[in-house]
């Protein structure tokens, strides 16, 4: 999150989604990058991974710029990423993409913009302060954002719930 105006946000996105949040009135803003929608207590490895999950970075954000004065009825939301890659399996972008849109609507924010559910992984380039932001298609990238994606996946935490039983892990 920045307040710098020369600042620019880069990403890569496939079945993560990203989303651009700001507070014109006051030139703050920033942009969060999230792998899964939501977690009960977001362990991923480090403390801070815990922000890979949608429910944790929606959060820490809007906070972030409600923090340095913004206010929730000025915030200006724009949505990327939530891909169909050919090569996944689980619907995690789609999932991803209505678990974002869920969370606006409860909060009663309407994004602005809603790029969101591409077959292909894409570059986004966000400057927080104006709110601009770039967006370019990478088709040919696509499988090398899918296998980045599928290793992350592989390496969540796997714990079942007390009282379940798993007989083919």
């Amino acid at each position: 999150m920045t307040g710098d105006p020369e600042a620019a946000i880069v990403t890569v996105l496939g079945s993560c989604v990203a989303a651009c949040i700001r507070d014109p009135a006051i030139g703050v803003g920033g942009l969060n990058h999230f792998m899964l929608p939501e977690s009960k207590d977001g362990v991923w490895g480090k403390a801070s991974a815990s922000l890979r999950y949608g429910n944790f970075a929606m959060e820490r954000l809007i906070n972030d710029i409600l923090s340095r004065g913004g206010k929730r009825a000025r915030l200006e939301v724009k949505l990327f990423g939530g891909g169909r890659l050919a090569q996944q399996s689980g619907g995690v972008g789609e999932r991803n993409a209505a678990y974002v849109e869920a969370y606006l609507r409860t909060e009663g924010i309407v994004p602005l913009v809603s790029e969101m559910g591409r077959n292909w992984a894409v570059r986004l380039i966000y400057l927080p302060v104006s709110g601009r932001a770039f967006l370019q298609d990478l088709p040919e990238g696509t499988s090398r954002v899918s296998d980045v994606e599928a290793r992350f996946e592989r390496a969540l935490p796997r714990r079942m719930p007390v009282g379940t039983i798993d007989l083919f892990s």
